[in-house]
């Protein structure tokens, strides 16, 4: 199915290099769930292949790939490995967002291009126990205090994916002599800064989102490099797109399972496999309407998004591409274990790793509430 949405020569090649370790990936899913354990030798496959570049700009060397290309690769690696591209996932997104929108300085740009070009991976540090997703607009409690020339940086950041091997922190603070959130880039190396391994949750188990600390965190005046007129998530971003495309690809392999299953299971009361039973057929059906539906959505409006004679039509489709896609991977893969049976609560069947994982999807902003919520107050405003 995913054929059909292939249009380019780049596309095609980035798939064959990523199908390339598509055992590789597949071969460690498991354990990374069992143990917890975060994919750094995936991830840095990714980096030598070249690929945590890819949504940087031509123009700073990079693959100079968009949105649509995004979603593209990043399908396909969950359906791989979960874990793995929600956790690189964020990677391309930051850096897409921050050269298309040019959010910082050119003279930063250039410095974090070349980063970027050498490795370096980057997330950004928002989520705090007390205010939620910053998504919902709440101050952080984290601080930035000048003092003799420098900011002063203390707090704690909480769900801070891949933060085993980032190299860099995008962090959110409130700066309280500009009544303002500034980002600050954060060397993993500073000193002050530390991650608490606090990430021991039953879906995503391998993502290292653990908490970062930051205690009297000292840095110059340039690493203050945002400071945005409005909270995250009041402007359009596409890039979040990386989201629904990790669901959409653990659906797919879900599907996929449950399809090979039907058709090699033949229990001894039917004359072939389970495939020829109607009950069996229409759940099938099912899982591939939504499918369909779910694939046909995320990538009409990824390509409306990278159009920009099309993109400031787009209002609520982003949230609405999250919601339709998370929600559709979760029932996508309730029927898959309905297919397979008890078969599919045994800890060495996928399934029951891929039920526990797309359930994650529905706490990645924005939130089904606030999408909803959008919905109507545009209607009522229009």
């Amino acid at each position: 199915m995913l054929n059909l949405f292939v249009k380019t020569a780049i596309q095609q090649t980035w798939l064959q290099k990523l199908r390339q370790k598509e055992d590789i990936f597949k071969s460690k899913s498991a354990e990374i769930d069992e143990m917890a354990a975060f994919p750094e030798e995936s991830i840095q496959d990714l980096v030598e292949m070249g690929y945590t570049s890819i949504t940087l700009p031509a123009a700073y060397g990079g693959e100079g790939l968009n949105v649509y290309d995004m979603v593209l690769f990043q399908e396909t690696l969950a359906s791989f490995d979960g874990t793995t591209a929600l956790s690189i996932g964020w990677n391309l997104g930051v850096v897409g967002e921050i050269f298309e929108r040019k959010l910082w300085e050119p003279e930063k740009l250039n410095f974090f291009a070349k980063e970027i070009l050498n490795g370096a991976l980057v997330n950004r540090a928002v989520s705090e126990a007390q205010t939620g997703s910053p998504t919902r607009g709440g101050r952080p409690g984290t601080t930035a205090v000048k003092k003799n020339g420098a900011w002063v940086i203390t707090g704690r950041k909480t769900f801070t994916t891949m933060s085993p091997v980032l190299t860099y922190f995008l962090t959110s603070a409130w700066i309280e002599e500009k009544q303002k959130v500034g980002f600050f880039l954060l060397h993993k190396d500073l000193e002050g800064l530390t991650i608490d391994e606090t990430w021991d949750v039953i879906a995503m188990r391998g993502t290292g989102s653990h908490d970062l600390v930051l205690h009297n965190v000292t840095v110059d005046e340039t690493q203050l490099v945002e400071l945005p007129e409005m909270p995250r998530g009041g402007k359009l971003n596409g890039w979040i797109l990386h989201i629904p495309a990790c669901y959409l690809g653990i659906a797919q392999a879900a599907r996929d399972y449950a399809v090979h299953f039907a058709n090699h299971h033949a229990p001894n009361s039917l004359n072939g496999p389970i495939s020829q039973l109607p009950n069996v057929q229409q759940l099938l059906g099912e899982i591939d309407l939504e499918l369909i539906r779910a694939r046909h959505l995320i990538y009409s409006v990824a390509a409306a998004y990278d159009d920009e004679g099309r993109r400031d039509y787009l209002e609520n489709e982003l949230g609405v591409v999250k919601h339709t896609v998370t929600n559709s991977a979760i029932t996508i893969v309730d029927k898959a274990m309905r297919i397979v049976g008890a078969k599919s609560l045994q800890r060495t069947n996928p399934l029951q790793r891929y039920y526990r994982d797309v359930r994650a999807g529905l706490h990645n902003p924005p939130m089904d509430d606030m999408t909803i919520k959008k919905l109507a107050l545009s209607a009522i405003k229009q």
